[in-house]
């Protein structure tokens, strides 16, 4: 029985990717001190899989940024700004794509379907020249080949390319990007040509979008562009990957029909009603590829419980034509857990990361093949047992107060537009008030600080002292720039969900369980595995710590349930709202005490309510209901005059707005530049907002910095289709990735551009 890995993590068991990206990009290294990181960590990962026994082992999922960024490169769809002349993509025009430069700004990013990894956007039109400009998928390729590993080439799909696309600037926001793809086929059969010539006998496309709500003419997409190549497929093994959600039907019969097509990939974990529609109907002498291990959690499977499923299978498709996968790429977990020496033992045994899902994967092939490992299996069911029986996983008190919200709505009592009425009096803010989203740079010595501290190698004195002084100079810093509500700059703080999970029942964490999230930013999620509770304030120390550094107002920075819900490893043995109605007590409790503490402005960010959102329209309702009232419940409680903010980031907010708006929040703050001002537009459609808004000025992504005439230009646009009095000034997102330097005259020219549109505006009256 055969075994397949749909991809793997990139980054590295210790980040090393992350830091040979980052010192590159510092020129404190060569591209050939970078390239030779990566080469040693794919070579790595190949050997750890061939070891393993799997049989179908990836290439080309390896990536200096994201797989989207590198089919944009291997077709040659080069924005014009960025002045590439042709021939190889090199470094230079690869990261301006992605990070921008000191003369343009990046492509858009945003979230790869419901996950909190990235892509880069590609911006195309009727103009673009595709050329084969990127032979990575073949270098590769010879490269595993070159150290005896036999690799399957990963493409994203033509279609998924194109449906994950946007117009660029200048083009018709209705110009069919689909019709481009006679213009793109030619390249993938250059690529599909070369790996031919090269070896390769197996290539897998990923198609994901297939899991969409797609209308009839896409569906007919994948049929050409199959049809298109399948000449060029001729001779070798194909395989359509899938994954993240069911497949709808239709979508399965266009998947199943398309011609010159091996195989099929399912996520039959996050897709358990594909299950029937294989079972009801499976193209004969096809190979079926079923994701049992979840490439999406840390969760070690139920492997007997997957076994029955393989064997049910089995009988549907064939012993010899049941290939055992994982439900998605692995890049969604963390690497190791032979990494996690600390960790404690009954949790660990309860957890696989991806070198472990890639031994499971393995395992039940074999058993399959009639080989199972008895001792592996009774570990693994043992483990189940434990879990299930565990005293910490419990919490009946929290368990209760979590049932008992679903009798309210939880609103606050008094409208919004008398709370910033309220607000207003005693705040006392300028028209067009400034704010920053919270974090400020994270120095060298701010993160030797806090890893000394965690290492108990200085004092909790020694501790205090320095972040006050690091909170005292970010104070300084704002009230010198003239920026109006403060932050603390959050310098105790490594990850803003990982901080607050810390000081929360029912988490657990990692001492190397990063996830790449984009390019080289990397996160470390808390694995939920208990019922939820705040068992002492979290914050109120430090806020109050900054308040009265000075008299400007000073915003209490919290995390959101339903964000820090999205951004960990949640568990899987009761349902998501369930776990987050816990969380939102918990944050509840903490919003109440900031307000005791006198903190009149409280920040509770939902960076990630729009990730969370189903891939399929029938599912909507349900999750926008349960998430914003999670947001709701966290400061129903509060008095009108607190003003209550939050903020999103990276996401297509635009469909979801009413929701927003039914978060009833005082201000939202929210990316808007990076992604061409996309979020305008609803505003220009006729919704009415009436809450307070801060549509971001500035892409901190990009090291680049803006001048005070191209903010000013931004607020012009932004005047055009929103109130005055309820426009707010701030950059997209949080400072912590970028360096004083650039910070520093970004937010010169952010407070120079709202006090010159002030005059303007006053003089006008």
């Amino acid at each position: 029985m055969a075994s397949h890995i749909v991809g793997y993590p990139r980054m590295g068991p210790k980040r090393e990717l992350k830091f040979a990206l980052e010192s590159f990009w510092d020129g404190k290294s060569s591209a050939e001190d970078l390239e030779k990181v990566a080469v040693d960590l794919r070579a790595s990962i190949w050997k750890q899989m061939s070891d393993v026994g799997i049989k179908y082992i990836p290439s080309n999922t390896f990536s200096y940024y994201d797989q989207v960024l590198d089919t944009t490169a291997m077709l040659g769809a080069v924005p014009p700004r960025y002045n590439w002349t042709g021939g190889e993509i090199g470094n230079s025009t690869y990261f301006s794509m992605a990070r921008g430069n000191a003369s343009v700004p990046a492509m858009e990013m945003t979230k790869w379907f419901d996950t909190n990894y990235h892509f880069i956007v590609p911006e195309l039109g009727p103009d673009v020249n595709f050329s084969y400009a990127s032979h990575k998928a073949v270098n590769e390729y010879k490269e595993a080949k070159a150290l005896g590993v036999n690799t399957v080439p990963v493409l994203v799909g033509p279609v998924t390319y194109l449906l994950l696309s946007k117009p660029a600037k200048g083009v018709e926001k209705t110009f069919s990007l689909l019709s481009l793809l006679d213009k793109i086929l030619p390249v993938y059969k250059e690529v599909i040509a070369e790996l031919k010539a090269e070896g390769a006998s197996w290539i897998q496309f990923d198609e994901p979008t297939l899991v969409l709500d797609l209308e009839s003419h896409q569906l007919e997409a994948f049929t050409k562009a199959y049809a298109e190549l399948e000449s060029t497929l001729s001779g070798l093994n194909v395989l359509i990957e899938t994954y993240f959600a069911d497949i709808p039907a239709a979508a399965y019969k266009t998947l199943t029909s398309l011609p010159g097509v091996t195989g099929f990939g399912f996520d039959l974990v996050r897709g358990t009603k594909t299950l029937d529609l294989i079972k009801s109907e499976f193209p004969s002498g096809k190979y079926l590829f079923a994701g049992v291990v979840d490439g999406r959690n840390i969760w070690a499977n139920d492997l007997d419980a997957s076994l029955i499923t393989l064997q049910s299978l089995e009988g549907v498709v064939g012993k010899d034509n049941l290939v055992v996968s994982t439900s998605s790429s692995l890049l969604h977990t963390a690497v190791d857990l032979v990494n996690e020496p600390k960790l404690d033992k009954e949790i660990k045994s309860w957890l696989a990361f991806a070198a472990q899902k890639v031994v499971e994967v393995n395992a039940l092939a074999k058993a399959l093949s009639g080989e199972k490992d008895e001792a592996f299996f009774s570990a693994n069911a043992a483990a189940q047992a434990s879990r299930k029986s565990s005293p910490r996983v419990n919490n009946e008190a929290v368990q209760k107060a979590a049932a008992d919200l679903k009798n309210s709505e939880h609103r606050r009592a008094t409208n919004v537009s008398a709370r910033l009425d309220a607000q207003q009096k005693k705040l006392n803010l300028p028209i067009l008030p400034t704010t920053t989203i919270g974090s400020f740079p994270q120095t060298v010595e701010l993160r030797r600080v806090r890893r000394e501290y965690k290492a108990k190698k200085i004092s909790e004195e020694e501790y205090i002292t320095a972040i006050k002084e690091e909170i005292n100079k970010v104070v300084k810093l704002q009230e010198e720039l003239d920026i109006d509500v403060l932050v603390h700059g959050e310098p105790e703080r490594n990850d803003m969900v990982e901080y607050f999970g810390e000081q929360l029942s029912g988490f657990a964490f990692t001492a190397n369980g990063w996830v790449q999230s984009y390019g080289s930013r990397c996160v470390k999620p808390p694995i939920i595995y208990g019922d939820v509770s705040r068992p002492k304030p979290m914050t109120v120390f430090w806020s109050s710590t900054a308040q009265s550094m000075t008299k400007r107002p000073m915003k209490g920075m919290l995390t959101g349930p339903v964000t820090i819900l999205n951004w960990s490893f949640v568990r899987n043995d009761q349902p998501r709202f369930e776990t987050c109605y816990q969380i939102a007590l918990a944050i509840k409790d903490e919003v109440e005490d900031l307000e005791k503490a006198g903190i009149t402005v409280i920040q509770i960010d939902e960076a990630a309510l729009r990730e969370g959102l189903p891939l399929r329209k029938a599912e909507h309702a349900f999750y926008l209901d349960w998430a914003v009232h999670s947001f709701r419940i966290t400061n129903v409680g509060v008095e009108d005059t607190t003003q209550i903010h939050t903020h999103m980031c990276y996401s297509n907010f635009n469909d979801i707005i009413h929701s927003i708006i039914d978060m009833d929040a005082d201000v939202i703050t929210i990316e808007n530049s990076r992604s061409d001002e996309k979020l305008l537009s609803v505003f220009r459609e006729g919704v009415k907002y009436g809450a307070g808004i801060g549509p971001g000025v500035y892409d901190i992504h990009s090291p680049r910095i803006p001048s005070t005439e191209e903010i000013a230009d931004r607020i012009n646009k932004m005047l055009a289709v929103l109130e005055t009095n309820i426009l707010w000034v701030n950059p997209d997102c949080g400072l912590k990735t970028r360096k004083y330097a650039e910070v520093k005259p970004a937010l010169e020219n952010m407070v120079s551009a709202c006090k010159l549109l002030r005059k303007e505006l006053a003089s006008a009256k």
